[in-house]
């Protein structure tokens, strides 16, 4: 039931994305897609400005209302925070010395991250594609080499779910107060 919101098609799972190239023998391939309110154009700068020590993580008001404020997702769009290119580093919540680097990024098709963390390196692909009078949104998590795959495909599946479905109902709900 949580994740069904976020869940990628058929199609959209069998499809090239933008990274998948940097790391081409994952041995974990997560897929999440969902549908926004608004057009690619004003997704974009909420997607630019993610991370930590910048606009954060959305999730949803009723659920940040249970984290400290300095933990909280920026409610609007943050000029200083919107200029990003090749080679930057963004600090993640991965853990203390976490960090995103941008791999690739077309305004506002798709931003591309890498990072390693230890032996584990990723890729995380945010795609944006126009549909309807909105955007979907599908990213796609590539990791590998996986030493213990059995507890990334359970546990870290999990996770994703849930990290992106607050994602998807924290977005959703910006680009709606946005259009008020």
């Amino acid at each position: 039931m949580i994740g069904n919101g976020v869940r990628a098609d058929e199609a959209e799972i069998a499809r090239s994305l933008p990274g998948d190239d940097l790391l081409p023998d994952a041995d974990v391939v997560m897929d999440r897609a969902f549908s926004l309110p608004a057009p690619p154009d004003q997704v974009w700068p909420w997607l630019v400005q993610l991370g930590k020590r910048r606009a954060g993580w959305y999730l949803p008001r009723r659920l940040e209302r249970l984290l400290p404020r300095d933990r909280r997702g920026a409610r609007g769009i943050d000029a200083r925070w919107q200029s990003l290119g090749v080679g930057d580093v963004i600090a993640d919540y991965g853990g203390r010395d976490a960090t995103f680097t941008v791999a690739a990024i077309e305004r506002p098709h798709h931003l591309v991250h890498t990072s390693q963390r230890g032996h584990l390196h990723l890729t995380w692909a945010l795609v944006l594609e126009p549909e309807d009078d909105g955007t979907r949104l599908h990213l796609r998590l590539r990791l590998g080499p996986v030493k213990r795959r059995l507890l990334v495909t359970t546990g870290g599946e999990l996770i994703d779910v849930l990290t992106v479905a607050g994602l998807a109902r924290g977005l959703r709900e910006r680009l709606t107060a946005t259009e008020r």
